[in-house]
């Protein structure tokens, strides 16, 4: 399916979890909407895939586990599926008529204030019926699908084994899962998230599809979602490098997000965002050179003008306002708007009883755990179906996983074959292992929680779908929202949630809501607070000269804000620099002086 053609909107739906967004295309692609399905779990995706042909009573034929190369099989068919089914809806969309509650009219009352839209408001006004028909078919062929986009974490890269031997590389996870997207027929994007994965992005360029054909037009695109400028710079230059372009560098926050979270050394959005806009140029034209060499060296068509680079931002962005500001001082290209749409049955698949859970969530039911077994942190639900499985196994004494999945499979210090750190093998036999151990009663209480506190969260986050379809009624979410799920508590429809966005009505459950910048900022001061007092019980190795950077990153952060406070009304702008000052107070009572710093080193 060519989905090529650049969406009508200015917001796109982030991957969310394995199974939130698992499906999204089908529900919003057609209205023009890009969205973002995870390749983590296979299993999940071929369950999906099944309950989808049985619904609409298209064929089914099995992928089982013994066929030559399931992984990519699984999610070839089912972007294949998702790719014929949101073609088919946008054929019935164009050709429905221009009435009250038709799938078009849906489609052009959707989008934000910009040519399109006024064209459509034009056509409401004619009374020609003549001038009225001509009109309205130049809409109809206007009237495009957003973009089914796909997500690979370069982090989840397990290797694979049969009969006790390793595969081959491009069998291990990441890598089946990129071969599965390059050989469907999807002209879509790949979002790379989690950092570089080197013989991932290698293996990239053995497919055709990402690199430009003799038109110099790319069938499929990279983005990257980075956490700094630094990030794009490295990762697009050694891509580039393999005549591998980025098209899209996806700025999210380190930790105002949802799910997994890669905290900065106290970055901050605003100030990164304002590196973009100043060295974008630059950025483009550095990887452009290094590009087209790399061009050359494999003897393909150059590329003279470069390929078009979009910046885009998401994380807790919460208002009309907010997003408004984003696109227009810091001129991105686009905006992600993520755990809002856990909110939005249509959309997302979360069930009933998680949907009344998530409405009535406030600021401290949304927290920032150790669940993950990757070992950064995670955003859960407090009260979600995986938390409270995860505590009745270990209040009965039988901590940890089965690990029926394994995607997060990573350690191998009991064993030789990567186990999960939430497995009830690894929990076991760690706990044995400090109870052997000579660490003082305080810390090795405090160890014994950091083991425990990782939970199967790779089943987990698939489990909104599988609950909510019906594909595994005993199944126990893991609801990864974000923190800004605590400003919004009504179910809302596709339509009221896009409206949101574009500033036509608000969804907010209170106006009292901070500036998503000054929630960012607080929760990495949390962060901070945190990290300082862990290193001075010798939980974690942090060095003085982290936090003195750490500690200058946040500062610098404030006084850039506090400039960027001048382009705010005067009552935003007050409230603004009163919390800005809050929160310096609150960095400097963390970390003070030398005295922390000493204390921190001897610990350490």
């Amino acid at each position: 399916m060519d989905h090529s053609t650049k969406s009508p909107h200015t917001f796109h739906i982030p991957v969310m979890g394995t199974g939130f967004s698992i499906d999204t295309p089908l529900k919003v692609a057609k209205y023009g909407i890009s969205s973002v399905v995870s390749l983590v779990d296979d299993v999940l995706i071929e369950q999906m895939r099944r309950f989808h042909c049985e619904r609409l009573g298209m064929p089914y034929v099995e992928i089982p586990d013994s066929d030559e190369d399931p992984r990519a099989n699984r999610i070839t068919a089912y972007l294949e599926l998702l790719s014929e089914v949101v073609r088919g809806q946008v054929r019935a969309l164009q050709s429905s008529p221009f009435e009250s509650g038709s799938e078009i009219t849906r489609y052009f009352e959707m989008l934000p204030e910009a040519p399109l839209k006024r064209s459509y408001l034009e056509m409401l006004t004619i009374s020609d019926p003549i001038q009225k028909t001509k009109l309205q078919d130049t809409l109809r062929s206007q009237a495009v699908p957003g973009s089914i986009d796909v997500n690979i974490m370069t982090k989840l890269d397990r290797n694979i084994y049969h009969g006790g031997k390793k595969l081959p590389p491009e069998f291990a996870d990441a890598m089946a899962a990129l071969r599965g997207y390059a050989r469907s027929g999807l002209r879509s994007s790949i979002i790379f998230s989690a950092g570089i994965n080197r013989r991932l992005f290698s293996y990239l360029a053995k497919f055709d599809d990402f690199l430009p054909d003799d038109r110099g037009i790319l069938r499929k695109k990279i983005v990257l979602k980075v956490s700094d400028f630094r990030s794009a710079m490295i990762q697009g230059r050694y891509l580039a490098k393999r005549g591998l372009w980025v098209s899209e560098f996806r700025i999210e926050s380190g930790l105002n997000c949802g799910g997994h979270a890669f905290p900065s050394e106290g970055y901050l959005m605003g100030p990164i965002l304002d590196e973009f806009r100043r060295h974008k140029t630059e950025l483009i034209d550095d990887h452009h050179e290094i590009y087209n060499r790399a061009l050359a060296a494999m003897e393909r068509l150059q590329v003279q003008s470069p390929h078009e680079v979009r910046i885009t931002v998401q994380g807790g962005i919460g208002t009309a306002d907010e997003n408004r500001f984003l696109l227009q001082h810091f001129r991105v290209e686009g905006t992600g708007w993520g755990t809002p749409f856990l909110l939005v049955p249509e959309v997302t698949n979360v069930d009933d009883g998680h949907l009344e859970k998530l409405s009535a969530a406030g600021d401290s039911d949304v927290y920032l755990s150790d669940r993950s077994p990757l070992g950064v942190p995670f955003w859960i639900l407090r009260n979600c179906g995986s938390e409270e499985l995860h505590r009745r196994r270990i209040d009965t004494g039988k901590p940890g996983s089965p690990c029926p999945k394994g995607y997060l499979a990573a350690n191998t210090e009991f064993t030789e074959v990567s186990i999960c750190q939430a497995s009830r093998l690894y929990q076991n036999r760690k706990l044995r292992q400090l109870s052997e151990s000579d660490h003082p009663t305080d810390q090795l209480s405090a160890l014994r929680e950091r083991v425990l506190a990782k939970s199967c969260i790779c089943h987990g986050v698939g489990g909104g779908a599988t609950l909510k379809l019906g594909i595994d009624p005993k199944a126990n979410p893991a609801i990864c929202s974000g923190p800004n799920i605590a400003n919004f508590s009504k179910v809302a429809s596709l339509e009221e949630m896009v409206s949101h966005i574009y500033g036509r009505l608000s969804l907010l459950s209170s106006s009292d809501r901070p500036h998503m910048f000054i929630s960012e900022l607080s929760i990495y001061v949390d962060y901070f607070r945190q990290e300082v007092q862990e290193a001075s019980e010798g939980l974690v190795d942090r060095t003085a000269k982290y936090f003195r950077e750490f500690k200058h990153n946040l500062i610098t952060g404030i006084d850039y804000y506090r400039n960027l406070a001048e382009q705010f009304s005067v009552e935003q702008k007050e409230r603004f620099l009163s919390e800005l000052d809050t929160l310096f107070s609150e960095i400097e009572d963390a970390l003070p002086g030398t005295s922390a710093v000493i204390s921190i080193e001897s610990a350490t």
